[in-house]
């Protein structure tokens, strides 16, 4: 049963609780704001794709503008939102393809489940802002079905 671990928005802080929270996971998955020394410092938990959200530099070798992979036969999709503008589940709904969509940008911890789909933003793990609690989320996927729980940083 493979678990990833879901982190965005982090803008070059790692949480403590950031390990303990990705404890036997098996991939991360950052969905952009990183920042420096972030993707270095998660690797030594597991193996980080990430995309770059509007404050990286889309230059760099290690970030992508999207990603979409396949795990235990669930495709996922990992952008950082910020190309949608304001985005919201419906709207990555309409654009991308796949059973999970995991964005960031808003900084606030969003699950929905629509279409046969889930949409997840695992909220903000870097400092924090707007009054929201920082979070992570580990999306577990079992049978080829997905499930995601949101845990606090705070």
């Amino acid at each position: 049963m493979p678990v990833i671990g879901l982190i965005s928005d982090t803008h070059g802080l790692i949480r403590p609780g950031i390990a303990a929270a990705f404890d036997g996971v098996e991939r991360i998955l950052h969905a952009g704001d990183v920042g420096d020394g972030v993707l270095e410092a998660l690797s030594r938990l597991a193996p980080v794709d990430a995309v770059f959200g509007n404050v990286d530099d889309p230059a760099d070798p290690a970030l992508r503008r999207q990603r979409s992979l396949t795990v235990g036969g669930v495709t996922i999709h990992v952008s950082h939102g910020h190309e949608l503008g304001r985005p919201t589940p419906d709207l990555l709904l309409a654009r991308y393809h796949g059973d999970v969509l995991v964005f960031g940008h808003t900084h606030k911890a969003v699950v929905v489940r629509a279409e046969g789909r889930l949409v997840v933003n695992p909220g903000a793990a870097g400092p924090r802002r707007f009054d929201l609690q920082p979070s992570v989320a580990r999306l577990t996927i079992d049978n080829g079905a997905a499930d995601v729980e949101i845990i606090s940083l705070a």
